[in-house]
């Protein structure tokens, strides 16, 4: 049985916990203004908000603090909505009139055919109901996510920059306090954080069982395997309490499994040691699947171009792994074995990340190139971590996705760039030195040339990036 709030009513599902929101939300629920469209959390026509109770977190008043993000319901298994707030469409509608985010599509002409407006209207009421800064910026990175195939953008912008207006008088007040009053959105949003409360939550801990599948946010296993998710025996592992949370023990920052990209994001102590982490996360999926991926997930996927475990390679991030009696460590550099092959037992999971903090002679830089800016993967990605006093490198760790069968450290030309001053022709002696390290295939990305090239214009990137040096001083 799980139990969750959608929109206005308690629910209590009888179906396994691998079901998918956007099939119960459609054929048990029967609301089918979420639509189906790519089942691959790419188009966001199935886009829904999901509102969870932060632990540890109340206002002056005493309340607890309710935080909705939009999530890809053809992606969420139904298990990870348990005693959550499930939003779709219609809960956000009024019996008698549009609200004012509907009303503005309409007003702006922002909808044609209408399948995929649904998605963009909970995008945009998960900007109102979010924390973050009211911008314009920010009002069109909400949408980010959702792809209309016939209307144009402009007018959708139109649209996000008129809702945008509707929430300057926010000004630091809660946000369901704020959408409740001005009739953005229904009254009985202020009462979901105590009904919230009141609902009785079994998030029991992790039981290791080599027959279940181990899931995170689901946002791979879902795209990779959906017929036969269908019927797997699965393991939760996205609210289990050991593995989420990230903390600071002196210059080792320790993370859960189950954190998502957005928590990283929010985090004080990622913001704090990686000032450009939100620049670098923005090169990263969309705002819904950020909200669900799992660095654990991203790490055992073992894609060759899996963005964080790049980022993570070149900080020499270590994996604790658990079957729940056993312990024991690996480090990240050690994990690939071969391509989608890793050190990891079939009852093993990840159940914390750790790695050091950069210090105050440290620089970090993370680069990537694809064929759009959202919701694609990379032709090639590649992460710097450099240690200096001024122009002399004491240590250097670089590592690059796209350019071989796992995702790379690349320890000859990290070796190359440490103990040295940075120069035309060290950079140059780095990148022929990284060209013997990679071995790229052509495929629908690029072609092999085009991936040696690219690597060697970013490994120029990092350094242009980190020491503010101009592009043409490193050209030969």
């Amino acid at each position: 049985m799980i139990k969750f709030i959608l929109n206005q009513n308690e629910v209590t599902a009888h179906v396994n916990s691998n079901v998918t929101l956007l099939d119960f939300i459609r054929y048990h629920q029967h609301l089918t203004g979420t639509k189906i469209g790519c089942r691959e959390g790419d188009c966001g026509a199935c886009t829904i908000l999901v509102g969870s109770l932060m632990p540890g977190h109340r206002l002056t008043n005493g309340d607890a603090i309710l935080e909705y993000r939009s999530a890809t319901s053809c992606l969420m298994p139904i298990g990870n909505a348990r005693g959550k707030h499930i939003v779709t469409i219609e809960g956000i509608n009024f019996n008698d009139r549009l609200n004012p985010i509907q009303k503005a599509m309409s007003d702006e002409g922002a909808t044609q055919c209408g399948f995929c407006t649904p998605g963009f209207v909970m995008s945009l009421a998960g900007y109102c109901l979010s924390d973050n800064e009211m911008s314009e910026k920010n009002a069109l990175a909400c949408i980010d996510g959702n792809i209309c195939r016939c209307t144009g953008y402009k007018s959708i912008e139109r649209a996000a920059m008129k809702i945008n207006s509707l929430l300057k008088e926010k000004e630091g007040k809660s946000a369901v306090a704020f959408v409740t009053s001005k009739n953005i959105l229904p009254d009985y949003f202020s009462t979901i954080a105590k009904r919230l409360q009141d609902l009785k939550s079994d998030l029991s801990e992790m039981i290791a069982d080599p027959k279940k599948v181990y899931l995170g946010g689901g946002t791979d296993l879902y795209v990779q395997k959906h017929d036969a998710m269908h019927y797997a025996d699965v393991e939760l592992l996205f609210d289990k309490s050991a593995l989420n949370g990230i903390i600071q023990q002196d210059n080792v920052c320790t993370m859960g499994g189950a954190v998502t990209v957005t928590d990283l994001i929010n985090s004080p102590i990622i913001q704090k040691y990686f000032p450009d982490f939100e620049k670098h996360s923005k090169l990263v999926s969309s705002t819904p699947i950020r909200n669900m991926a799992t660095l654990a997930g991203n790490f055992v996927n073992a894609s060759p171009i899996g963005d964080f475990t790049v980022f993570f390679l070149a900080l020499n991030a270590h994996l604790h792994l658990s079957n729940g009696t056993k312990k024991r460590m690996v480090p990240l550099r050690d994990f690939y074995k071969g391509y989608k092959v890793i050190d990891k037992q079939v009852d093993e999971y990840i159940e914390t990340i750790s790695f050091e903090l950069p210090d105050s002679q440290s620089h970090f830089n993370f680069e990537k190139v694809c064929k759009r800016t959202h919701l694609d993967i990379a032709t090639v990605n590649t992460a710097a971590h450099f240690k200096s006093e001024g122009e002399f490198i004491a240590s250097a760790s670089i590592s690059a996705g796209g350019v071989g069968p796992v995702p790379m450290f690349l320890p000859k030309t990290s070796a190359c760039l440490s103990e040295k001053k940075i120069s035309a022709d060290q950079i140059q002696q780095a990148i022929e030195m990284a060209q013997t390290e990679i071995s790229p295939i052509s495929d629908a990305r690029g072609s092999e040339s085009y991936k040696r090239l690219l690597l060697s214009q970013l490994i120029k990137a990092h350094v242009v990036e980190m020491f503010d040096i101009k592009l043409h001083n490193l050209l030969k």
